[in-house]
């Protein structure tokens, strides 16, 4: 029987992760979905260079992967690979509890002179054994199925492979922590994961408190210990180092998406710590209380209230039986909050995902001990335990509807619809990267569609090396206003390197360049995104050449000189809206409602009643919510009666 179950605690993770990658695939997006999705699918594809901090590991494991000739698109491959990385995410996890249950929950030893001062040697039974392995199956898809975690699973992410590096790391630590053997080099494969995590996304700094605690207990302040350190360093330094190599290496060639252009020290240092997004790490302690009420606000619906519960009961548990454990798990999570709710962005949900694996190791504990209670007190026994573990499904339950992704092709629509409603060779100038930027950078890039068009981000401009991109993909565009980019260039050099640099000058030259994008290109059809008309033209932030005007034009506005009527395509695009509705879908929702309402004053004041009816039963077919103003509609519907 003790075989068996040595057996099953072997094999328990793996069939574990199998169960949830088979629900992962039920969720998983066929095609891109918001914020960064597109513009990763795309440097995988391409092997290019991502946003700051560039994830090399992410991009050439995911190039390698997208190159295994499957019949489906790439983007799916994309998708396909996140569900892998997240299920194996979940098999390093069990075996991390399977250890830390197994270590820290039996209460007599083998041989009391086997004991040290980091470790116990364990005698289990087949009974306290079958407990833990319920535990683990439980807390395992309770972590699986919370909110964020399987999230992470329906779309091309880095905090996918993150998590399979977060539980790595873990697993690492832990396997070392209670290992007799001991070696100079018995840290080494903690190193190798840690440089693995670091070569993916730097939040593995959050991991840093949990292995040095589990260091520092095992190996102690000795001389031993520091050269032990020493070794693990030395010999995991080259992995980080052969990774980011890829970035200056890569660049060089010059790649479609070559965000920092890292091809020399001064951009790849700029680029691997993430310069640009410094100024929303710890911006103030207002930014991290709302955070961190953010935070708070969500676990419930994360972990459901069961899984909270257990979470609070196994902290309280593990402050009785292993006090250790208590403060490993305690101070880690202390420390990794601190930091994650320093960052003041909007998709914070991420940056929260170490603290929700320490969660779930609490919910393991939790759910030990009350199984332990029920085995000892309650009957039938077994009919009680099968109904617990039921508790482990309740979050597949619960976040399913809110996780879904197999429907989403909104991203994909809206951004096709934008570029297709186009003249050749247009530029279109916007930042909704979160919408239809990002995923303008797949379809362009990885499946050569509309390439033509000239997709600027307006943010991005702002920084030196996105003008080396642009022209690469729209040399013409670019060269048309070199005199203006180098003005620029020019007065950012200070900026970027952070010494002292005149603003007004540089927000002077800025708007130069983006007001000579349209008359130098005058050859070109000019679009602006809805946003710039709302925000920046209404601001006097951005302002057409003198002699140009904007009129609706589908989902953009487009910039035209001259006062006579301008013609825009027929409403013939299709959106499909995905059940799972949020602030995104949202966005574009919303933002469709106003373009064609903007479109259909416009038919009106040009007494083209009939192009008004036709968008404007579009409008209510395709965003029958929008609330139309009141002015379109007493003109309208008399006529569609």
């Amino acid at each position: 029987m003790l075989v068996k179950n040595i057996l099953t605690q072997k094999y328990l993770p793996i069939i574990i992760s199998i169960f949830v990658f088979v629900i992962y695939l039920f969720t998983m997006a066929p095609s891109v979905i918001q914020i960064d999705s597109g513009e990763l699918a795309a440097v995988q594809a391409t092997l290019g260079i991502a946003h700051p901090t560039g994830y090399p590991l992410f991009t050439i494991i995911g190039y390698l992967f997208l190159q295994i000739p499957i019949p489906v698109t790439t983007i799916f491959k994309a998708n396909l690979l996140a569900a892998v990385w997240c299920s194996l995410g979940i098999l390093f996890f069990v075996k991390s509890v399977l250890l830390i249950l197994t270590h820290n929950t039996n209460e007599r030893t083998i041989d009391k002179k086997l004991k040290t001062k980091s470790f116990k040697i364990i005698e289990t039974n087949d009974s306290n054994n079958n407990l833990i392995l319920l535990s683990a199956i439980v807390c395992g898809l309770f972590l699986a199925f919370s909110k964020t975690y399987w999230m992470q699973s329906t779309s091309v992410e880095v905090y996918s492979l993150q998590i399979l590096l977060f539980t790595l790391i873990i697993f690492a630590a832990l396997k070392r922590f209670y290992s007799d053997k001991n070696s100079l080099f018995s840290w080494v494969w903690v190193g190798f994961s840690l440089a693995f995590g670091f070569a993916n996304h730097m939040t593995t700094l959050l991991t840093l408190p949990f292995v040095g605690i589990l260091f520092f207990w095992k190996e102690g302040f000795t001389k031993n210990g520091f050269t032990k350190i020493g070794l693990t360093f030395i010999t995991s330094l080259p992995i980080l180092i052969l990774l980011y190599s890829y970035l200056p290496i890569r660049a060089l060639t010059n790649p479609e998406i070559n965000w920092g252009n890292t091809i020399n020290w001064e951009n790849f240092l700029r680029h691997i710590t993430g310069k640009q997004y410094q100024v929303w790490l710890f911006s103030s302690t207002e930014a991290a209380k709302k955070q961190l009420t953010y935070f708070l606000e969500n676990l419930i619906s994360e972990f459901t209230i069961a899984g909270i519960i257990l979470a609070l009961t196994g902290l309280i548990f593990a402050f009785k039986k292993s006090k250790r454990l208590a403060a490993l798990i305690t101070f880690s999570f202390v420390a990794a909050l601190l930091y994650s709710i320093n960052y003041d962005i909007v998709d914070i949900d991420s940056y929260f995902l170490f603290n929700y694996i320490l969660l779930a190791i609490l919910i393991s504990i939790g759910f030990y001990y009350l199984i332990l209670t029920i085995n000892n007190r309650l009957k039938p026994k077994k009919l009680v335990l099968s109904t617990f573990t039921i508790l482990g499904l309740l979050p597949l339950i619960v976040n399913f509807n809110s996780v879904n992704q197999s429907d989403q092709f909104t991203f994909e629509d809206y951004t096709k619809a934008i570029l297709n409603s186009v003249e050749k060779n247009s530029i279109i100038f916007s930042y909704q990267w979160d919408y239809f930027i990002s995923a303008s950078y797949y379809f362009q890039y990885s499946e050569n569609y509309r390439k033509d068009v000239a997709v600027i981000d307006k943010e991005l401009l702002r920084r030196s090396w996105y003008f080396n991109q642009l022209r690469r993909s729209h040399p013409d565009v670019i060269d048309n206003i070199n005199y203006e980019v180098k003005q620029f260039l020019e007065a950012l050099k200070p900026f970027e390197r952070s010494e002292n640099f005149n603003s007004n000058l540089l927000e002077a030259r800025y708007r130069e360049v983006m007001t000579n994008l349209v008359s130098k290109n005058s050859n070109l059809n000019f679009y602006i995104g809805l946003e710039l008309f709302a925000n920046e033209m209404q601001k006097g932030e951005f302002s057409l050449p003198k002699g140009y005007q904007i009129v609706p034009h589908l989902l953009l506005f487009k910039a035209v000189q001259g006062n006579e009527y301008i013609p825009a395509p027929e409403a013939d695009f299709v959106i499909r809206f995905s059940g799972n509705d949020n602030r995104y879908i949202q966005f574009i929702k919303d933002t469709i409602g106003r373009m064609l309402s903007y479109r259909i004053l416009y038919e009106i004041n040009w007494n083209k009643l009939d192009k008004a009816t036709a968008y404007y039963k579009k409008l209510r077919t395709l965003v029958p919510e929008f609330e139309i103003p009141d002015q379109i509609k007493k003109v309208m519907d008399p006529l569609i009666k």
